[in-house]
């Protein structure tokens, strides 16, 4: 999202992101460094690794990470790893602080609003709530304990004390219901029911949401309506960690047994980058299926498509320069076909991104739909 100059609020010393005017005033007051641990891992978004910095060991390497605009994590592991060294999975981080402010502005608070927040993490987004609506109206849930009594701890040695509930955020919290907002700072891959439900009608739920087929995530605000439906447009694209229930399990490939069918295609390869807008327009279409990209040392690539529902898969081999590139389906799925249909749809409908893309939720599941509600994909 870009703010326009009017709405910039001024920036604090060292601080290179905009931040909407209503919320200057709590970035200015609280400052991200109040919430992080010593030991951090601070995140390089264009390698993917994380390097560590221990407070103790070097206070200006880690208070220019603190204050820096990248991402930075926090545990690993589910809390499972030790030592210095990244683990093997990040499950908790504090977000770069510009997404941070963008999503609080997308938000689109008032005074006197109650807000819902999924996922605490170190409770820096919690107290910024707290400076502009108070902490009478800020509930925040956090499933990890240890993270939880943390974040706790941080926010009352910065002067916050809204509820830090540690808890199933699938669950929402009901005893603070009707909530006018609930955001989340995990990805989804389904939108609860109890966050429909927990919301006021006319209500608004802020929440990174995407599909199975990438890890992609775009940020969508839905509008919650007195049906017990939520609708409302993707706005950004985002990339989060999932929320615990709703991970990925990748599926194994099928056993022998059954007939591996060979064909060819004259099909292009759309990007396939992590905020490239093909593989997340494509999952919602491509419901319940994963998809991996392999390169081969000849330059060429293998798109490998894997049902999560029955034992499935495809693969198409693409190497550049040939017209024909070799196909292979096998299972209960043809997962092929269905990508080819997927990518003439996409491209016919002039080949859309995030900004063009919606949701509706209902109490039987999710939609998706392609600029405006009435045209579902």
């Amino acid at each position: 999202m870009t703010l326009a100059p009017e709405q910039e609020g001024r920036p604090a010393p060292g601080r290179s992101f905009p931040v909407a005017a209503a919320w200057a005033p709590a970035f200015d007051a609280v400052p991200r460094s109040l919430f992080l641990p010593d030991l951090i891992w601070a995140h390089d978004m264009a390698t993917g690794k994380s390097r560590p910095l221990e407070r103790t060991e070097d206070e200006p390497g880690w208070l220019a990470a603190a204050a820096a605009d990248i991402p930075i994590v926090t545990q690993w592991d589910d809390g499972e790893h030790r030592g210095v060294e990244p683990g093997t999975v990040p499950t908790s981080s504090a977000s770069m602080p510009s997404l941070v402010a963008s999503m609080l502005d997308d938000l689109q608070v008032e005074p006197g609003m109650r807000v819902l927040e999924q996922g605490t993490g170190t409770g820096w987004n919690a107290a910024l709530l707290a400076h502009r609506l108070g902490d009478a109206n800020v509930t925040t849930v956090e499933i990890d304990p240890d993270i939880a009594s943390r974040a706790r701890a941080a926010l009352e040695r910065a002067g916050y004390r809204p509820r830090v509930v540690c808890g199933d955020g699938a669950l929402g919290w009901m005893d603070g219901a009707p909530y006018d907002r609930i955001t989340a700072t995990y990805g989804l891959r389904a939108i609860p029911r109890a966050w429909v439900e927990q919301v006021r009608s006319g209500g608004r739920i802020l929440a990174p949401f995407g599909t199975h087929y990438s890890n992609a995530d775009a940020l969508v605000r839905l509008t919650v309506h007195g049906d017990g439906t939520a609708s409302g447009p993707f706005l950004q694209p985002v990339e989060f960690m999932k929320m615990r229930s709703q991970r990925l399990v990748r599926p194994q490939n099928p056993a022998g047994g059954g007939t591996v069918t060979e064909t060819t295609t004259s099909a292009t390869l759309p990007a396939h980058g992590r905020f490239d807008p093909f593989p997340f327009a494509s999952g919602l279409r491509l419901r319940d299926v994963v998809h991996a990209v392999q390169p081969h040392q000849d330059g060429a690539r293998t798109l490998w498509l894997y049902s999560l529902t029955v034992p499935a898969w495809a693969a198409a081999t693409f190497r550049d320069g040939e017209d024909a590139h070799m196909v292979r389906q096998y299972g209960g799925r043809r997962l092929w076909d269905a990508f080819e249909q997927t990518l003439t749809w996409w491209r016919q409908a002039g080949e859309p991104g995030v900004e063009r893309l919606g949701l509706t939720v209902t109490p039987h599941g999710w939609k998706a739909w392609l600029d405006d509600p009435a045209q579902p994909i």
